[in-house]
């Protein structure tokens, strides 16, 4: 079973920001854009985001917090990351498209997948 390919996250516990350098290739105004949604989502909710590619390409939302965390708001979660996937959306969509075409080398049209979004 294949891993998936962290892209970025933020620790609330170290206050520490990670990118992937894999991705250095991201124009600096979208490393800008993940760098702020990670870092206000650790500062309104706390525990640890990363934002990961899964092995088929699809980008996902993970969360983890100790259990003694009693600070961490699991419901602030849920709505913090389901604000992110409706505001973000054609950012998300996009880096989706941009893992599957350069990482895992699917013939991807971006002229048709832009048009249907």
């Amino acid at each position: 079973m294949e891993e998936n390919t962290v892209l970025c996250g933020a620790n609330s516990y170290e206050q520490k920001y990670y990118f992937n350098q894999d991705f250095d290739s991201l124009p600096e105004s979208v490393k800008r854009e993940l760098q702020v949604m990670c870092v206000l989502y650790t500062e309104d909710v706390g525990g640890i985001l990363t934002l990961e590619f899964e092995p088929d390409g699809n980008l996902e939302f993970k969360v983890t917090a100790p259990e003694e965390d009693y600070l961490f708001d699991e419901i602030g979660s849920v709505l913090k990351i389901k604000q992110y996937q409706e505001e973000k959306r054609e950012l998300l969509e996009s880096l989706e498209l941009y893992y599957r075409a350069f990482f895992l080398g699917e013939d991807v049209d971006f002229t048709a997948e832009a048009q249907e979004v």
